[in-house]
């Protein structure tokens, strides 16, 4: 009798203890470039690569086969199991940016170079 009763005050114990998992507290995990609409905005047609690189910082991943393509990238997976991504891919024709392409808006002035 004793061996049953301290069996089920275990199972008790452990079914108790596995219902506070969810107390456990979870980092956010950012990975990539953060970029805003603020700063796809600066962008213009024709800046030159360095002039991408100083608005938007280092590019997450380069195309070893085609140096005219950059892509960002940022995720986030939070602490709570949510999953947020958004991407920038930029495209460059003789070291002239000529599109961009993605889940940001290109603003008005895209089309405008800077030099005019």
């Amino acid at each position: 009798m004793k061996a049953v009763i301290a069996t089920l005050v275990l199972v008790t114990a452990l079914m108790g203890l596995s219902g506070c998992s969810s107390w456990v507290y979870r980092i956010d995990i950012p990975q990539g470039n953060f970029l805003e609409q603020k700063d796809i905005d600066k962008l213009r047609i024709a800046m030159t690569k360095e002039q991408v690189k100083y608005v938007l910082g280092t590019p997450v991943a380069a195309n070893a086969f085609d140096n005219d393509t950059w892509h960002y990238f940022y995720a986030l997976k939070s602490g709570n199991g949510k999953h947020f991504e958004k991407q920038l891919v930029i495209e460059f024709e003789d070291n002239k940016l000529q599109n961009i392409k993605g889940d940001f808006a290109k603003s008005a002035d895209f089309d405008t170079p800077l030099d005019i």
